[in-house]
């Protein structure tokens, strides 16, 4: 199995690629540089492997939500590839991927992950992992950290709950006003990975769960903005 990942969504520019086995990524923090860099992660990547992209079972990539200029870069590459190549699409949430990566630096299972949306607002999803499946509690949403009642889902056990992205970096004090609530740990600077993108996408493909080139499209979550990305052809 070959499966090609990027991920776009937040200050984090990323590339990632799985052979049978073997991963291999890039990272770096490269705020309004991503479209200069990510086409050299990957041209880097399947240079090291010895691999053309004609032999990639599939391309993942962090659909959203997240940057409103970085979803549209990720879903235009990822369009002008699979169009190009006929490869099957695999759209991953950039908050599962923070949850994820969240869980393995923390070995918290329960992830309570916040983007900074600007506008006074975060991305906001609660995950849970069971079985080593990732469960959504609710839906993924824009909202005000003020709306935001984490009471019930608190209440009994706030020391198993890990606070994750850059939303708790921006906003903590009002996402948990209550102060007789402790989190196990808080990772303002937990940002979605390639890697955590191309793992999470292997168990979809496995599952039979990839779109086609003109599904791969972002998740803005603010409506004003959800246009469709034009496809960058390589």
């Amino acid at each position: 199995m070959k499966i090609l990942a990027i991920d776009t969504a937040t200050e984090a520019c990323s590339a990632a690629l799985y052979i049978d086995g073997e991963l291999s990524s890039c990272y770096q923090l490269a705020p309004r540089e991503h479209s200069r860099l990510i086409l050299k992660m990957i041209d880097g990547l399947l240079a090291d492997a010895n691999i053309t992209v004609s032999e990639l079972d599939a391309i993942a990539f962090g659909r959203g939500p997240g940057s409103f200029m970085g979803l549209r870069i990720a879903a235009g590459v990822v369009q002008g590839i699979a169009f190009a190549y006929d490869i099957p699409v695999i759209p991953i949430s950039s908050l599962k991927a923070i949850a994820l990566r969240a869980y393995e630096e923390s070995n918290v299972s329960q992830v309570l992950v916040a983007i900074d949306a600007r506008m006074d607002e975060v991305y906001w999803a609660i995950y849970r992992m069971k079985h080593l499946n990732w469960s959504l509690d609710g839906d993924e949403q824009v909202i005000s950290p003020d709306k935001i009642d984490l009471t019930e889902v608190l209440v009994q056990d706030e020391k198993t709950w890990v606070g994750a992205g850059t939303g708790w970096g921006s906003y903590a004090d009002r996402l948990l006003p209550a102060s007789r609530f402790q989190l196990h740990s808080v990772l303002p600077e937990c940002l979605p990975h390639a890697e955590g993108i191309v793992k999470l996408a292997i168990e979809e493909f496995n599952a039979g769960n990839t779109v086609t080139a003109a599904e791969a499209i972002p998740v803005y979550l603010r409506n004003d903005v959800a246009k469709k990305p034009k496809a960058i052809i390589l």
